[in-house]
């Protein structure tokens, strides 16, 4: 008989994505990885960070069903990726590639990882 596997509650999931965010100074959640993203638009965000060539951890959406439920709702933003710096929410792959040619992408991170 298999054994029912318990979902985790919302509050359990905030509790981790607040975590990840304050644990680590940048982090994007995406779908795919770094490597291997999966999806145009994370593909272009995570590009853009990879050429900054500063650290930055990742969440795969994709083998995370719990955080792709609700992490929209915790950061109110709907799409994904999402890039979240020092606890707070940047943006998307639009913001993300627009801060990117303005010059400010660099800085934002830099300034993560003093």
């Amino acid at each position: 008989m298999a054994e029912e596997v318990k979902q985790p509650t919302k509050e359990e999931v905030f509790a981790r994505i607040e975590r990840q965010v304050t644990e680590n100074p940048i982090v994007i959640y995406m779908k795919g990885t770094p490597r291997f993203p999966s999806c145009g638009f994370s593909a272009r965000a995570v590009q853009a960070l990879i050429n900054q060539n500063i650290d930055f951890a990742f969440v795969d959406i994709l083998q995370n069903p719990d955080i792709r439920q609700y992490l929209p709702e915790y950061g109110d933003w709907p799409t994904f990726p999402q890039l979240w710096v020092k606890g707070e929410l940047v943006g998307g792959c639009d913001i993300i590639l627009e801060l990117d040619q303005a010059g400010e992408l660099k800085k934002i991170l830099e300034e993560a990882v003093k």
